[in-house]
């Protein structure tokens, strides 16, 4: 890691503290100047992440002159963190209708990167896995401002710098996990004057999982701030407003099917969690279910269980918003601009035409059907997606990252479908002058 001037030193402060300094006096504080240089919300999002980050430094600064606290101690040490995680992507929230939208999404899915505290035996690789869910948004801002405007392009350097440079501190300093300190050894009442009081004002909002744990189970102490709505029953397909021929969304429904490529074709669960009992959040079911044309954006949010969502009359210019939706089924008729589909579980939507793209974000069990043309169909952590192409959407481009169990289904010359699934495994080779990739089939 490059070394930064440090201001912040003071007397007696731990080798790993001041270290941490010098992380937040350099790269911390240019993504904080590229910020402000672009402004809006990206800006009011970087003074949340540097807030973030001052209170991983008060964690470090008790762990560099404390043993080691019982899980309890420890989850209220981690609730400010958690607090402040959560702001950030309640801010994300709030302002879906930003410009800077792309921006405050790499900050939202990758600022619970802070949980590598809580990670062993490799935090580091935790911290990547976050910047890596950054990258995914961050190239669209380069997409949209490369050729005009440079600012945009040297705040997304800045931004993957902080997680770069963090996994290289904690590479140095913390490699198998957060250092407690080996030679002070507190009780639960000097623990807690460690801690200071404002830490105590917040009611954790998770439980600390014991040592050791699956990184997995760790990794749901942040992700679960925003993630919230876990899953319940089996879907319910669409009722019979159209022509099972013509729909395999539809044709689903009709029983028991002679072809693996029906839509209802159970998924082959990609871990065991995929087979536990589920449930739909809380959360979920207090907010009342959307369905509105706002402005040029039709938002179709909390909807859960209701099978005969239809958006019609629609224009070139509008774009679909399918938000914390379970179990449901939309249907949008005429030529749209594009579709996203956002922490939605055991869903289905079928669509006419998109000129533009068709995202799918941190989903579970989508079906998607394309009746006429759509040129780009977007996934990204998502587990259970099948798309049926029509005979003129053939040519669609299919992106995908950090996703599984995804497959693209084409119809062949009698109009049977054939279903196709997009690699998922991976090989990279030197040829001597490049990394080559290709994809690679499991087998046995």
């Amino acid at each position: 890691m490059q070394t930064y001037a440090n201001p912040m030193h003071h007397g007696g402060v731990s080798p790993f503290v001041e270290a941490f300094d010098a992380f937040l006096s350099g790269p911390v504080e240019q993504y904080c100047s590229q910020s402000q240089e672009i402004g809006g919300d990206a800006q009011k999002h970087a003074e949340m992440v540097k807030a973030a980050l001052n209170l991983q430094r008060q964690l470090l600064v008790t762990a560099s002159r404390c043993q080691k606290p019982s899980d309890n101690e420890l989850a209220v040490l981690l609730q400010p963190i958690s607090s402040k995680v959560q702001e950030v992507q309640e801010f994300r929230e709030n302002n879906r209708g930003s410009k800077q939208f792309n921006h405050l999404s790499a900050i939202s899915e990758s600022l619970p990167a802070l949980g590598w505290v809580t990670m062993s035996p490799k935090p580091g690789l935790f911290v990547k896995e976050m910047k890596d869910a950054a990258i995914f948004y961050t190239n669209r801002v380069l997409k949209d401002f490369k050729d005009t405007d440079k600012k945009q392009v040297e705040w997304v350097k800045s931004y993957l710098n902080i997680w770069s440079e963090l996994q290289a501190y904690i590479k140095e300093y913390h490699p198998t996990g957060l250092t407690w300190s080996k030679t002070v050894r507190t009780n639960s009442i000097s623990f807690r004057s460690v801690a200071s009081s404002p830490w105590q004002r917040f009611t954790p909002r998770f439980t600390l999982p014991k040592y050791p744990v699956d990184p997995t189970a760790r990794t749901a102490l942040f992700a679960e701030i925003n993630q919230g709505a876990n899953i319940t029953k089996v879907l319910r397909h669409v009722s019979d407003d159209q022509k099972p021929n013509k729909n395999p969304v539809l044709k689903a429904q009709a029983g028991p099917m002679h072809s693996a490529a029906a839509f209802g074709t159970t998924l082959k669960p990609v871990s065991s969690r995929a087979t536990a009992p589920q449930k739909i959040s809380k959360e979920m079911t207090k907010l009342p279910p959307v369905l509105e044309l706002d402005g040029k954006k039709w938002r179709v949010e909390n909807q859960v269980d209701t099978q005969e969502l239809v958006i019609s009359n629609t224009e070139l210019k509008q774009v679909v918003y399918m938000f914390k939706c379970h179990g449901s089924t939309l249907q949008i008729k005429g030529k749209i601009n594009s579709i996203t589909l956002d922490n939605c579980t055991k869903v289905g939507l079928v669509f006419d035409d998109v000129v533009g793209i068709v995202d799918v974000i941190n989903c579970k069990d989508t079906k998607i059907q394309v009746m006429g043309k759509v040129p780009t169909i977007s996934i990204n952590k998502t587990d259970g997606c099948h798309i049926y192409l029509s005979k003129d959407s053939t040519q669609c481009e299919i992106i995908s990252a950090k996703s599984s169990e995804m497959n693209i289904l084409v119809p062949d010359a009698h109009g049977e479908f054939v279903e196709i699934p997009v690699p998922e495994q991976f090989k990279t080779v030197w040829n001597g002058k490049k990394l080559v990739t290709t994809a690679t089939e499991m087998t046995g």
